[in-house]
């Protein structure tokens, strides 16, 4: 399903003067040449100028002249975020600080960030993997790109402002944060797309609902472009039907280049990876041997013309599988399904796997709940509580005893058919639950660290 908010077909389709999306149509037997020659020369650069991945090849009997083909890259060694942790804070550097112009960090649960470096032409590429995303989502020129992802360190901010300063947007560098003022501004600049994070985004609405403020009257927003964070088709869902904007999702992660590696197309048959400078795998997470096309995995990426800092066969974490056939954009990229899921966001709780995708996407399943919730888990002298509290509407928020009770049952079993689990369901009013200006906080987890 499309959204009227996506740019007719003649203007996404088969288009392929763009100066963005020409690459995005690239003959596959071209566009995988163009992969191997990077990937083999990435290969040979990292081996020559990062002892670490020299070292692991080493133990793994493999030399950059044994990649001949897209499938040898199974003979390389992983990268995961323990090593930009255990490199900090340059031992994963390749080029020479006179060719670093910056730096971008992000923290960490052990208090040491992983720092990644960025020459010129690692921004260039970064830059031109947001514009195709913006592109690809109907923003053009004319638009105003009110960017409320968070500014310095973390790539949200930098890499929306440039992408969309590229594409010649009008730009409004809002930060996170100060949530009248936002609305005020998206108000009177006339702004028409905003980035940020989907639950800050949701704060936004709350606060204009207060306000009297509705997004279709009174704002002339057409784009939300959502990313940071896991969010599943039903929080979509929600935003898009309180507001009328299109919820465009943009993937990607400090470690490999920030917002930009991927998007969704006007189809939303998933989020198209640009393979010519992200070379993506899908692995099995147990056995570490690559999966094909269509079966679901952890994400792996190989950045195959990155200078600065660059990353072969970074695992993710993200749970998604890729899908090779066309698409009807016509754009050649593989697709990626969207990641609602990382591998560790996942809960054990009496012995199941547990996602707060899954628990989110059972509760928007009710029409009487608002997207905010929390999951708790707290240990007792038998087994873990698994405590689910969750927003409803003001209207079904009432002392009818008897009505919130049948509503609680509703929800309890729209989210055990889900989760195979037996939650204890706490309702409560609107705007009771803590709301973020970045990442959201899902999870309270007060069972004692082992």
């Amino acid at each position: 399903m499309t959204h009227p908010n996506y740019p007719s077909l003649p203007h996404d389709v088969n288009c392929p003067h763009h100066p963005v999306s020409a690459i995005d149509f690239m003959p596959v037997d071209r566009l995988r040449a163009l992969q191997l020659h990077r990937l083999k020369n990435t290969v040979a650069y990292e081996y020559e100028r990062v002892p670490l991945f020299r070292r692991r090849c080493e133990e793994r009997g493999v030399r950059p002249e044994h990649v001949k083909t897209l499938a040898d890259i199974k003979l390389l060694p992983f990268m995961m975020k323990s090593d930009l942790r255990d490199e900090y804070p340059l031992g994963l550097r390749a080029a020479d600080n006179s060719e670093i112009v910056r730096y971008h960090c992000s923290s960490g649960t052990t208090g040491k960030p992983i720092c990644v470096a960025n020459t010129m032409d690692d921004i260039m590429v970064w830059q031109n993997g947001v514009m195709r995303c913006l592109a690809m989502f109907g923003i053009r020129a004319e638009d105003t790109v009110q960017v409320s992802y968070g500014y310095g360190l973390f790539t949200g901010g930098l890499g929306a402002h440039y992408g969309a300063e590229g594409l010649g947007c009008t730009v409004l560098p809002a930060s996170a944060g100060n949530t009248d003022r936002q609305l005020m501004l998206m108000r009177d600049l006339g702004v028409t797309a905003i980035a940020c994070t989907p639950s800050y985004f949701l704060r936004l609405m709350d606060e204009a609902a207060k306000k009297g403020i509705d997004f279709r009257r009174d704002t002339k927003l057409r784009h939300g472009i959502f990313g940071a964070e896991p969010w599943t088709q039903a929080m979509r869902e929600k935003i898009e039907a309180g507001t009328g904007i299109a919820a465009h999702d943009i993937y990607g992660l400090t470690e490999i280049s920030g917002p930009g590696v991927a998007g969704d197309c006007r189809f939303r048959t998933g989020l198209h990876v640009w393979e010519d400078h992200f070379y993506p795998e899908i692995i099995d997470p147990d056995t570490l041997e690559p999966l094909p096309d269509g079966e679901t995995g952890e994400l792996v990426f190989t950045t195959i013309d990155r200078r600065g800092m660059p990353m072969i066969r970074y695992r993710t974490r993200d749970l998604t599988r890729l899908r090779a056939e066309p698409c009807p954009c016509g754009r050649t990229m593989r697709v990626m399904e969207r990641v609602s899921a990382r591998s560790d966001d996942m809960l054990i709780v009496h012995g199941v796997n547990l996602f707060p995708s899954q628990v989110e996407t059972g509760l928007l399943s009710v029409p009487e709940v608002l997207p905010h919730y929390q999951i708790v888990l707290t240990p007792t002298d038998t087994m873990d509580l698994l405590e689910i509290r969750v927003e409803v509407t003001p209207e079904s928020f009432s002392d009818n005893v008897a009505s919130l009770e049948n509503l609680r049952r509703r929800v309890f079993a729209a989210v055990k058919s889900i989760i195979g689990l037996s939650p204890k369901i706490t309702l409560v009013e609107p705007n009771t639950l803590p709301r973020s200006e970045g990442k959201i906080k899902r999870v309270v987890d007060n069972r004692p660290k082992h």
